[in-house]
């Protein structure tokens, strides 16, 4: 089967949405906060491909939950850094809610470049980006050629290119 059918996806809902709001509820402490996660979880189920049935729905549903809340979570803390740096300015700045939002999507997009990116290339593309290291610098920081260095930073520039032209 390649997604839920709508009676399977109806019984799923109607047996585990209740424990799944509670589940969340434990996590969250907040109700509200609880219906929207677990909404968002049964999106993804049914937005999900399923090319067999699912034999552990909690099981399933709480995995699918607990990456929502790690997101979540992941987008909170990269909000409250954004807030943080624009309240650090020495002049204070006026950004609409359409354009926060818009800087907030990207950060988490450039967020999660950098962790696919592995370790490594990580640590070197921003000791050289945001430190300002040159090569031999870099090279000489973490025990590599200035070869390694340059492949390690066209890996990450190449996934960088692709993310703008995303």
């Amino acid at each position: 089967m390649s997604s839920l059918d709508h009676s399977a996806l109806h019984q799923l809902y109607s047996e585990h949405n209740s424990w799944l709001k509670g589940w969340l509820r434990v996590r969250l402490g907040n109700a509200a906060d609880a219906s929207d996660l677990a909404q968002d979880t049964f999106v993804r189920v049914m937005t999900a491909r399923h090319d067999v049935p699912i034999r552990e729905p909690r099981g399933y549903l709480s995995a699918i939950a607990r990456s929502l809340l790690i997101d979540k979570s992941r987008r909170r803390t990269i909000e409250q850094a954004y807030l943080f740096a624009l309240a650090q300015r020495p002049e204070p700045v006026e950004v609409s809610p359409e354009v926060r939002l818009s800087i907030i999507e990207m950060l988490i997009s450039i967020d999660t470049l950098l962790d696919e990116l592995g370790p490594r290339t990580r640590e070197i593309f921003l000791a050289v980006q945001l430190e300002g290291l040159t090569y031999v610098a870099a090279a000489e920081r973490f025990g590599v050629s200035v070869t390694t260095v340059k492949n390690h930073l066209i890996r990450a520039m190449t996934r960088c290119l692709l993310l703008v032209d995303a």
